[in-house]
């Protein structure tokens, strides 16, 4: 049709045209992964494990959760969650479908969700799907979110404050402790947090932000996933009792998705538990990270925002991303752009996300070709 033809065209000439990449050669270094305990690069260990203890873990579930006969795996892996988080956890086919979930589930007629203007777009999606009431506080202002609570709380039965605990863009966190601390001044406050890019890679058994600053307690609704650290798919959400149940029977995408097979639970469940163990790959992470953001600052001159293993070099335009990340792959590294509607208008960048098999020796000759690319692009 003309109509798709002309928008393809139009995003093209903005240099916004998406394409879906080739599988690249094995001699690049991937920094555009969300692998960042390398656990994906390193399924082939585990697999004499995990068919020894699964082996009968199905490839199919056939069915939703509500109607399946085969989700002991499911359910092992649930209990698995309880048991690190003190409290119980649901599954979701993914953290689309989780955040698309919980937010529907939650838009009640008395209910207002308050956001970070940065949350992710599966969040803001499901805000627009459900209709939700909704108020957007500049990112990381306490000082704006208090002055909304104040306006807000008592013309509203709830109130749902929503944040990322590692933000996807730009990798700085969000002040858990500072939001706890104003969750107490209202009764009627649940928080909401997205620990996607958390979950493996902080925390001293690996689950997230909010257990590394030590208020897992007082979160109300916790998202992980196991697509990024977890080398997974699928993700979870950790509540109470009561909340759980509350999304059984109301998240559409729970209820009406046909359940993860339980091959894929069983495989979260060995990755889970590695994870756990993998203390001096969180630190080796966190390194390497401090190492790559002072080079990324030396490099472009500025402070960057980041605070986690994500670490963003913003160019300001989508062309100068697209020369830049075809230069860094012509050095052998594999550093994808990110354009509008991504990032605002002027946030174009690459964003590097780094794993903790990488070493500084490996990465080094990255910065000399970011060096010279950015001053020549």
């Amino acid at each position: 049709m003309n109509i798709f033809s002309e928008i393809l065209a139009e995003l093209n000439r903005e240099s916004r045209l998406r394409s879906i990449p080739h599988t690249p050669p094995d001699n690049l270094l991937d920094l555009s992964s969300n692998d960042y305990l390398s656990l994906g690069e390193r399924w082939h260990e585990f697999t004499e494990e995990f068919n020894d203890r699964f082996p009968d873990a199905a490839f199919s579930s056939s069915a939703s959760r509500l109607l399946s006969a085969r989700q002991r795996h499911h359910e092992q892996l649930e209990d698995y969650l309880a048991q690190l988080y003190g409290r119980p956890a649901l599954l979701f086919n993914s953290g689309y479908h989780a955040n698309v979930g919980c937010v529907g589930a939650l838009t009640l007629p008395s209910a207002l969700f308050v956001c970070d203007k940065l949350i992710h777009a599966s969040i803001v999606d499901g805000l627009r799907i459900a209709g939700s009431q909704f108020k957007r506080f500049p990112h990381n202002d306490i000082g704006r979110l208090r002055i909304l609570l104040e306006k807000e709380a008592t013309h509203h039965d709830l109130i749902v404050v929503v944040v990322e605990s590692i933000y996807s863009m730009d990798g700085d966190m969000a002040p858990l402790r500072e939001l706890v601390e104003l969750k107490r001044s209202y009764p009627n406050l649940l928080l909401y947090v997205d620990e996607a890019h958390a979950f493996g890679v902080r925390g001293e058994k690996g689950l997230g932000l909010a257990e590394e600053l030590g208020v897992l307690p007082d979160i109300d609704f916790l998202i992980g996933t196991f697509g990024k650290a977890a080398a997974s798919a699928g993700a979870f959400v950790v509540t109470s009792h009561e909340g759980k149940d509350f999304l059984v029977n109301r998240a559409r995408p729970f209820i009406f998705s046909t359940a993860l097979p339980p091959v894929n639970a069983a495989w979260s469940h060995l990755m889970t538990e590695k994870i756990t163990m993998m203390g001096e790959e969180r630190k080796r992470l966190q390194r390497l990270s401090a190492h790559f953001r002072g080079e990324v600052e030396r490099i472009s001159g500025t402070p960057s925002a980041s605070q986690s293993q994500i670490i963003p070099f913003l160019t300001g335009s989508p062309e100068k991303a697209l020369a830049l990340a075809s230069r860094l792959r012509e050095a052998g590294f594999i550093a994808l752009a990110i354009r509008r509607p991504t990032v605002p208008p002027g946030g174009d960048r690459i964003r590097f996300s780094l794993g903790a098999d990488m070493s500084p020796e490996i990465i080094e000759p990255l910065f000399i070709t970011l060096e010279e690319a950015a001053h020549e692009i």
